[in-house]
């Protein structure tokens, strides 16, 4: 008999079906037993005779496999309950789990349920999350192929950081040191200029940051698009609120059911997004908040008080904040007037989870802006010949994946929207 998933039984009712999973939860009432049974699309009920069908020693998480009657019960919550008539144990259960997973709510030390991680995703709630987290990608991707994108694949193994050789992991490379790549930049825009013109990837990327916080992971997940022929940074915004909202659409879609065990409500992306220069935050934050000090950008509590202050002024979950410092961007990044820069970052909820801009085009330019920021320009010869060669206007972003996750599904930690997380104490599992 062909296996049936719990999510198909309603299509097969009346009749015997064949179902495979884990045990859930166990329940004895007499010489009745109620097994609640899992797989990837669901839960069912499952009602055995135990003087029939022996379940003593059965321990919750056991693989098993079960024949029976499909038939219609209003009392369970799925409408569905199965008359077992065979039940065989294809993977027992020989430990105590180290952690309880058949709970609604898992209320224990974020730390103990990453030690324990492939055990926790058995909770639904839990596997929710990264359900949501594929369909944001997978909506990313879509959108940006049907506007022409073409999705590549770049080295994470590469010669020199995308960002001047900072924060960077060595990695011994034959004879040679090389470096966990920071980002796909590089290769975005030599992409663009390869002809492509329109590009993204969703890869992971390395920053060597000594940072212990809720909001920074070592090893994240970035979803990266660089596009050619632009007039200006405001075109990528454009680009991204568009993006945004079918992602975001895509989401409630696919994922209902999801959203709703996790009690997610998907929030409204406005016609444009509110946007505000970067100094006029910094002065808006003193004003409003008496946050003084900041220079250049702004810190955590900044962003979580902009956000604050865009959501009671325009009813925004999102805000750009632009025109960051030349000090603050990358080498690659093009100026603006004075001391400012054609960039900007996208603040969702109280956190950075964007920063893009547009890039220098031009060979000279970017030559010269090495050497501003006290890099030399023949160790990026690779990269900077491409621009001898008829570079067009560009530009683009990255998207933190996990970053999106969690504020999305409001989340305090970052690590809680991450499969397996990297961290300054965290290598395993």
């Amino acid at each position: 008999m062909k296996r049936v998933l719990i999510s198909e039984i309603k299509n097969h009712m009346g009749k015997e079906v064949r179902i495979n999973g884990w045990i859930h939860r166990i329940r004895k009432i007499g010489k009745i037993g109620f097994l609640l049974v899992r797989d990837r699309s669901g839960i069912v009920q499952c009602v055995v005779n135990t003087k029939e069908v022996e379940i003593k020693g059965l321990k919750l998480e056991s693989v098993v496999e079960i024949t029976g009657q499909s038939i219609e019960n209003e009392s369970c919550k799925t409408g569905i309950e199965i008359q077992v008539s065979t039940l065989i144990i294809i993977s027992a259960v020989k430990e105590d789990l180290p952690i309880e997973i058949n709970k609604e709510s898992m209320d224990i030390n974020l730390d103990v349920l990453l030690n324990n991680r492939v055990i926790g995703l058995r909770n639904p709630r839990i596997n929710a999350v990264f359900k949501i987290q594929a369909a944001l990608a997978q909506g990313f991707s879509q959108f940006l192929i049907q506007q022409g994108f073409t999705q590549i694949f770049t080295p994470k193994i590469v010669a020199e950081g995308t960002e001047g050789g900072t924060n960077l992991f060595t990695v011994k490379y034959f004879d040679k040191e090389a470096y966990l790549a920071q980002s796909p930049q590089f290769y975005k825009q030599m992409m663009v200029g390869a002809g492509y013109e329109r590009v993204f990837e969703i890869g992971h990327v390395y920053r060597a940051e000594s940072h212990d916080t809720k909001r920074h992971l070592n090893e994240y997940v970035s979803m990266d698009l660089e596009m050619g022929f632009i007039e200006n940074e405001f075109e990528i915004m454009e680009l991204e609120t568009q993006l945004l909202r079918y992602m975001l659409q895509y989401v409630g879609k696919t994922c209902a059911s999801e959203l709703e065990l996790l009690d997610t409500n998907i929030p409204v992306i406005p016609a444009e997004i509110p946007r505000l220069k970067l100094s006029e935050a910094i002065q808006l934050l003193g004003t409003q908040y008496g946050k003084e000090n900041l220079e250049g950008d702004l810190d955590p509590e900044g962003e979580v008080l902009i956000s604050k202050y865009i959501k009671e002024k325009y009813d925004s979950d999102f805000v750009f904040l632009t025109h960051y410092p030349q000090s603050k961007r990358p080498m690659y990044t093009m100026p603006a007037e004075s001391w400012e820069t054609h960039s900007f970052d996208l603040i969702f909820r109280g956190l950075e989870i964007t920063t893009g801009g547009q890039r220098i085009h031009q060979y000279e330019q970017l030559k010269d802006n090495m050497v501003k920021h006290g890099l030399d320009p023949n160790k990026f010869e690779g990269y900077l010949s491409v621009f001898k060669f008829g570079m067009p206007p560009h530009g683009g972003l990255a998207i933190g994946l996990e970053r999106i996750t969690a504020m999305l599904l409001g989340f305090d930690n970052v690590r809680e929207a991450t499969l397996f997380p990297r961290d300054k104490s965290r290598l395993i599992p």
